[in-house]
């Protein structure tokens, strides 16, 4: 037994090398065991590796855990898993995984590549661009300051974070679980007065309306927070990083992106650039060190295989690719040419480099071609192989003017004849749909308040809603735990449809509630979006 005790490593003592490792680095090549393993090494070389792709979009993984892949006709969003990796990509992470490095010694060698590569003071691999903000507001908050990087989130000197306020969005997230306060302003002169001892960063979406000139672009907040000498951080997460960064050159200290959009590295990967004691202190708030990022974790694997990405998007013909894309775009135009009622829309790729490629719009009157926008994508995605497509929009029976939108860059050479071909059999023999059953019964009525119960997957909300009707019609106010909204639809029978949008900064949160009326109490269902599906009960007083 005792012999087993001095065996067992407790995680205190791996947090113990852990700290022995970071201090003495090169010295663990003195080990015992480090110059066996390297014996070893030399002893048996590794046989040759190569990657091979096993299964296709019918069989595949995914398919055998009962997950249907699609043809992503959409573009890089999160919820269908971003962009498919370079193979450049997959083999760096492919040989990333056979070799034990140490993590702060493969960062240094990672930031003076990309220092290299981008034309940026230094830069550091993230998991996401998300990370990327996360990390450097914390920097920017605690530095390298052992202490204060320990108190966080609790104690701050610097705990204000200024935001525009057309830059808030959801990804500010990033910002906010630092736990700092938000700070958001409209005008130079509101910036200017609003930058304080206590701001520790300022934070930008970039986008056409930010780079371009004006008073609140980029370049103008820059000018004035540099006079302060406070960090900007530009989130760019979609863009393309082109060279010279726009972003640094408008004075920005920071800058993001997503490893995983149209650099085509890992998923979960992102790109930090900027100031090179910036982006250090972005690094020692992450993992391996034990700071407040601890969590966010960048592997070997990724930060190899996001390292081969940029390299590879310094040396891809851009212009062939949008070439490619647009004669892909041109293709599904040219099948779907003469089919009545409908008509195609070849949008080139603009100036706004996020998501920068060439689309096919497609319009027409579902009166005539007997689907609609949301029926045709219900249709591909119910489709072997499945097809996701853009922005579909058109509705039984008062919207049946109906389009679609085609994205052409995270397609495979082939898709664009898949989707084509399906594209062509869906108008051509779309099947039959119903007009949405209306009840002819006179309105239910509805106005007075509501105590209102949405049952979530876990937990419930108490909410009230104060309804006014006039006839069909309905308004009113929603009243949720903490924000509130305004209520508009419609009653048919009793039948009802309620839609509302909380305010919530960068992140509305949109609710539509459907129920049936049983007097003075209502059940049904409410949709959240991306958060789901609900049940509601209401009760009125």
């Amino acid at each position: 037994m005792s012999s087993l005790r001095k065996l067992s490593w407790s995680r205190r003592d791996v947090l113990k090398q852990s700290g022995i490792l970071t201090a003495l680095g090169a010295a663990s090549a003195a080990s015992p065991l480090a110059a066996g393993a390297a014996e070893f090494a030399h002893s048996s070389a590794p046989a040759a590796h190569k990657l091979v792709r096993d299964g296709n979009i019918h069989d595949n993984l995914f398919t055998r855990i009962g997950v249907r892949p699609m043809i992503n006709g959409h573009g890089t969003y999160t919820i269908i898993s971003g962009s498919c990796s370079l193979p450049e990509v997959k083999q760096a992470m492919y040989d990333a995984s056979f070799y034990f490095v140490h993590l702060d010694e493969m960062m240094n060698g990672i930031g003076a590549q990309l220092a290299e590569l981008t034309g940026a003071e230094w830069g550091i691999t993230t998991t996401g661009c998300a990370a990327a903000i996360c990390l450097a507001t914390i920097a920017c908050v605690a530095g390298t300051d052992i202490e204060q990087c320990q108190a966080l989130p609790y104690i701050k000197k610097r705990n204000q974070v200024i935001i525009p306020s057309h830059s808030r969005n959801p990804y500010d997230i990033g910002v906010r679980m630092s736990g700092v306060e938000i700070i958001e302003v409209d005008t130079p002169e509101e910036f200017r007065a609003k930058l304080s001892a206590r701001t520790a960063m300022v934070y930008i979406l970039s986008g056409p309306e930010t780079t371009a000139p004006g008073p609140m672009s980029i370049a103008s907040l820059c000018a004035i927070a540099n006079e302060k000498n406070v960090p900007v951080f530009v989130d760019a997460a979609a863009e393309e990083p082109v060279k010279p960064n726009i972003h640094l050159v408008a004075g920005a200290s920071l800058v993001g992106y997503s490893g995983g959009k149209c650099m085509r590295g890992p998923q979960s990967s992102g790109l930090l650039l900027g100031k090179k004691d910036l982006c250090k202190a972005a690094y020692y708030q992450a993992a391996p060190h034990h700071c407040y990022g601890r969590a966010l974790k960048c592997s070997k694997e990724e930060a190899m295989g996001l390292l081969a990405a940029v390299r590879e998007w310094y040396k891809r013909d851009h212009a062939a690719e949008q070439a490619q894309w647009t004669a892909w775009m041109q293709h599904i135009a040219d099948r779907l040419k003469g089919l009545p009622s409908l008509s195609t829309e070849l949008i080139p790729a603009g100036e706004d480099l996020s998501n920068r490629c060439p689309n096919l719009r497609i319009q027409w009157d579902a009166n005539t071609l007997k689907i609609t926008g949301r029926e045709l994508a219900a249709k591909l995605d119910a489709g072997t192989p499945r097809i996701v497509l853009t922005g579909p929009e058109g509705q039984r029976p008062d919207k049946m003017r109906s389009s679609i939108t085609v994205t052409s860059y995270m397609l495979e050479g082939g898709e664009e004849r898949i989707i084509a071909d399906a594209l062509y059999e869906a108008f051509t023999q779309p099947g039959h749909y119903e007009n949405p059953a209306i009840p002819s019964s006179a309105p239910a009525m509805v106005s007075g308040n509501w105590a209102v119960s949405i049952r979530y997957l876990r937990g419930t909300g108490e909410q009230q809603f104060q309804l006014e009707q006039r006839g069909n019609e309905i308004a009113g106010q929603h009243h949720g735990e903490i924000y509130n909204a305004t209520l508009s639809g419609k009653i048919h029978g009793d039948l009802i449809e309620l839609h509302s949008t909380m305010p919530v900064s960068g992140n509305p949160l949109h609710y539509m509630f459907k129920g049936t009326v049983h007097g003075n109490s209502i059940d049904g269902t409410v949709n959240m979006g991306e958060y789901g599906d609900a049940t509601w009960s209401a009760i009125r007083s």
